[in-house]
């Protein structure tokens, strides 16, 4: 008795993930503009389709679409994070900027200042070698020294914070000089 309740469990379990997977990427499942509206609502179509949809079943004939605004604004506003800012990278057991860096953070600062509702979170990450107290020390340096040449390139310093990982994060966990150099960098998150 017991076998054909797990059995039944699971075949609900792989029910509800394929229901949950057609509702959420489901292309037909958008609101399509209705050309017979009135005028106030033709204005609207524009935003409708792009807005994600979720489907209320609540029995026969109930197949009715409805815009999830919380979703919309979720998506509005990691479309506004997409990897617009640049993670800059630095010499091994250096925290000071590199010509390229530099270049990098000037990019980035046109970004941030372009933006004035986004705040920005600056990681500072090392490779495995060292202490994890120096690491972390060490990250702490690296984030620090794009945040000042950021607010010295005009960006408040109220939208920018700092963070260490030390050696937390890798990029390529690998033990090689690549990956070394890979994960000795500063990473930007707009919050």
């Amino acid at each position: 008795m017991k076998k054909g309740f797990k059995g039944f469990r699971a075949q609900w379990f792989v029910l509800l993930a394929l229901v949950a997977l057609l509702a959420s990427g489901c292309a037909a499942c958008r609101v399509k503009p209705d050309e017979t509206a009135a005028p106030a609502a033709a204005a609207a179509p524009a935003v409708a389709e792009t807005m994600p949809v979720t489907e209320q079943a609540m029995g026969p004939g109930y197949g009715v679409a409805a815009v999830d605004e919380s979703a919309a604004a979720d998506q509005a506003a990691a479309a506004a994070q997409v990897a617009t800012l640049e993670r800059i990278h630095f010499g091994f057991d250096r925290f000071d900027l590199s010509a390229e860096a530099q270049a990098i953070l000037a990019n980035n600062a046109t970004w941030i200042k372009a933006n004035p509702a986004a705040k920005v979170q600056i990681e500072g990450h090392c490779d495995e070698r060292g202490s994890d107290e120096y690491n972390l020390a060490l990250g702490e340096r690296r984030a620090l020294a794009a945040k000042n040449y950021l607010v010295s390139l005009g960006v408040p310093a109220d939208r920018l914070s700092v963070i260490s990982y030390g050696e937390e994060r890798p990029l390529d966990p690998a033990r090689t000089e690549a990956a070394y150099a890979l994960n000795r960098r500063a990473e930007f998150v707009t919050r």
